[in-house]
């Protein structure tokens, strides 16, 4: 991080309001954030969203301005607590399970580093997601593990303003099985989401609804992310968060005049406006008075508040549910506003909360603009006001330590930190010896850091077999500790994320014998770093995973060794962040056009990895004619038969086969002396072409667009640049 001023020492980083006391922020900057957010002008932001990527491992600002400050002795008692829960206390905040978590995450970040007026909102898990433990025998295992929010640095139980003694309590509206009207009370904590500068921050506030005055039902729900114990349990959670954008709104006086949905999770919150603008013009009697016309007026002024992100093409990402099931949840008003706003045109039996997202927004956008196309084809009928915002990653915290020291010594790159698009003027250094010496150092000091980590993993393994009911899971713990470990000058794939079906993460490892064939021909060694982890309820993912851990053996003998297949349990940021430095390529192979975006490429992308992929999501627009990595697989124009995800129609064979063809020009580029030096361009091309472009705070100033907000003119004008750097949608841009 860049430090700030070194004027602030840590007790001016203590700041008071009437819902508590902080730290991180002076008190200037917490009552300009607040001041902003309670401005009667509305002249700002709440981003709804089920998840939030915010592990302190990854990002901690605070934390590293206290390391850089050093010990003093002038602190008083209180500074003191705070200094050293920031420097000790838990990192993990487990409030989230993938991808749009983490994406979550790093654009709230880029609205704290731009200082732009955002507030989120989303839910306290107590459980968290699940933990993951994999074993060879068996694949994945889920389990529980409660976290302490109490003693996690950075968040906060608000207090009520009228007696600080308590904690700030909500009372979100609901309704029992038998449709008797209940609250359901909740607990607000905030998490700070600091800039780098320590100048602003963007509060985070999540709703605890695990109370003793909490109904049993709804409490359980509210235990752990995305619960699919039961489609009821599903359709409670989405509707704890909905249902609590307001109240927790008010109780804190946010006026935001704009509610920015990630994804139709929490798309209850427009029932709920619904509901107020009718109650304002019709009066107490206004669910009996209300005609469908009046529901629609509605309907048509809550959309006008409404930003909606739509960030899959796969059905299973579409949240729809029974009729039945809201029957049961909701009142007879409640569940007329579903009949005429959430119907499914192709099944009347059920509700679809993503149909209800694109019908009542002023803007809906996609997440790539291959993204785009795929969704104005499954959304015709909304297909003129879907636009592209390609997805991208927070810079400060994807890029590694070591790679980050490198580029503060090339004055290209001068002020990268605050300002990603800096990387514009990186392909100068394609020409500089020294730059290309020390970046290639670099990679080299990523990768042995990220083989260290796998090789000591394999020796406790290796030393835990008799000591617990786990088998370890990969094959190289049943092998001595000499023969069973990774060499880290061997090429090393990455590939982590989500295992889902169409993910296809085993799709390399289809012909065996080919691929082995080809290294053994050629002597290369390769190293295969696989993480992640399938929703506890996704079988067939869970199947990935089995498969991936079956596989290693015959790989292993079938190239004589020079394959090495290794899958990290307990995928999280940390472990995510460790591999997208430390890998020579990063490995994506969904079947297209099923991946919307993809941001764990972009990652590597930060780090100058080169990307091996599907021209799938945002890498139709990263690849750049192979100037920063390589493609294979199946890129014909998108037709919808190819939404297809049956198992029957994933493109195992044909796809598999693109990749082996490209596979000897991959390693030939890596190990061949002659070409080295292409290998080393494609990483720094990355730099000038991809982390210019694919980063959040380019991202968020294309959603400034939708949001109609009025900022200062330097903030504008800085918005402006990136937006003019580069467009998802030029047609929405300007």
């Amino acid at each position: 991080m860049t430090p700030p001023p070194p004027e602030i020492p840590a007790r001016d980083l203590i700041a008071t309001n009437r819902y508590g006391t902080f730290f991180g922020v002076t008190q200037q900057t917490l009552d300009t954030v607040f001041g902003q957010l309670t401005d009667p002008a509305g002249n700002s932001v709440v981003y709804i969203t089920m998840e939030i990527g915010a592990d302190r491992d990854v990002f901690h600002p605070i934390k590293s301005w206290l390391a850089h400050l050093g010990p003093t002795a002038a602190q008083d008692e209180m500074t003191q607590g705070y200094v050293a829960n920031f420097l000790s206390g838990p990192e993990k905040i487990p409030i989230y399970g993938g991808g749009l978590g983490v994406l979550a995450g790093d654009t709230l970040k880029s609205f704290a580093d731009c200082r732009v007026p955002v507030a989120a909102v989303s839910l306290l898990y107590r459980r968290g997601y699940f933990s993951q433990l994999v074993d060879m025998n068996i694949g994945q295992v889920a389990w529980s593990k409660e976290w302490a929010p109490e003693q996690t640095p950075g968040l906060y139980l608000l207090k009520d303003p009228q007696d600080q003694t308590r904690p700030l309590a909500i009372e979100v509206p609901f309704f029992d099985r038998d449709g008797a009207r209940i609250t359901a009370p909740a607990q607000v904590w905030m998490k700070l989401e600091v800039s780098s500068q320590l100048d602003f921050f963007v509060p985070e506030l999540l709703l605890d609804y695990d109370l003793p005055t909490t109904p049993a039902w709804l409490r359980k729900a509210s235990h752990h992310l995305y619960d699919s114990s039961s489609e009821t349990t599903k359709a409670i959670q989405r509707r704890l968060l909905g249902a609590g954008v307001q109240p927790a709104m008010q109780a804190l006086g946010f006026t935001a005049k704009t509610l920015h949905l990630n994804e139709q999770h929490g798309v209850v919150v427009v029932l709920a406006l619904i509901d107020d603008l009718l109650h304002q013009r019709l009066g107490d009697r206004y669910q009996e008075k209300a005609t469908d016309q009046d529901i629609m007026a509605a309907a048509r002024t809550a959309a006008e508040r409404i930003v909606y992100t739509i960030h899959t093409p796969v059905k299973a990402g579409h949240d729809r549910f029974s009729r039945t099931i809201y029957q049961e949840l909701g009142s007879r008003f409640f569940t007329r506003l579903l009949d005429l706003l959430a119907h499914d045109e192709d099944n009347p039996a059920v509700y679809n909360f993503t149909a209800f997202a694109m019908r009542l927004n002023r803007a809906a956008n996609s997440v790539s603009r291959l993204h785009k196309e795929v969704t104005r084809k499954q959304f015709p009928q909304y297909a003129d006001k879907i636009t592209a915002v390609t997805n991208g990653v927070h810079h400060l915290t994807w890029i590694s330590d070591t790679k980050a020291a490198v580029y503060d010594t090339a004055p290209e790159l001068f002020g990268w930190r605050r300002d990603p698009s800096a990387f514009i003027n990186a392909e100068a250094l394609l020409g500089d010896a020294g730059f290309r010496a020390r970046f290639a150092e670099a990679g080299a000091r990523d990768t042995a850091h990220l083989i260290d980590y796998v090789n000591r993993m394999l020796i406790q393994h290796r030393n835990q077999r008799l000591e617990t009911w786990i088998d370890p899971p990969n094959y190289l713990s049943y092998l001595s500790e000499k023969d069973g470990r990774l060499a880290p000058t061997a090429f090393t794939f990455g590939f982590a994320r989500r295992f889902s079906t169409y993910k296809r993460a085993d799709l390399i490892f289809e012909d065996l014998d080919r691929l082995a064939g080809l290294l053994i021909a050629n002597a290369w060694p390769v190293n295969f770093v696989f993480a992640g982890k399938a929703h506890p309820a996704d079988e067939p993912g869970k199947g990935l995973i089995k498969n991936i851990l079956d596989l290693q053996d015959e790989l292993y003998h079938k190239s004589n060794g020079l394959a090495r297949l290794v899958f990290i349990p307990g995928y999280d940021m940390a472990i995510a962040k460790m591999m997208v430095a430390g890998c020579h390529a990063w490995l994506n192979s969904p079947k297209r056009p099923l991946e919307a975006s993809g941001t764990s490429g972009m990652k590597a992308a930060m780090n100058g990895v080169p990307n091996v992929s599907i021209m799938d999501g945002w890498w139709v627009e990263g690849y750049h004619d192979g100037r920063t990595g390589w493609k294979f697989g199946y890129a014909a124009p998108v037709a919808e038969e190819q939404f297809n995800e049956h198992p029957s129609a994933l493109l195992y064979a044909e796809d598999s086969a693109s990749f082996y063809e490209v596979l000897p020009d991959i390693l030939g580029t890596f190990y061949s002396p002659e070409r080295r030096n292409r290998y080393l361009d494609k990483c720094i091309m990355n730099l000038a072409l991809n982390c210019p472009i694919f980063n959040t705070h380019r991202m968020i100033a294309e959603y400034l667009l939708r949001y109609r907000l009025n900022l200062p003119d330097h903030q504008e004008r800085q918005m402006q640049k990136f937006r003019h750097l580069y467009c998802s949608d030029p047609g929405a841009c300007f």
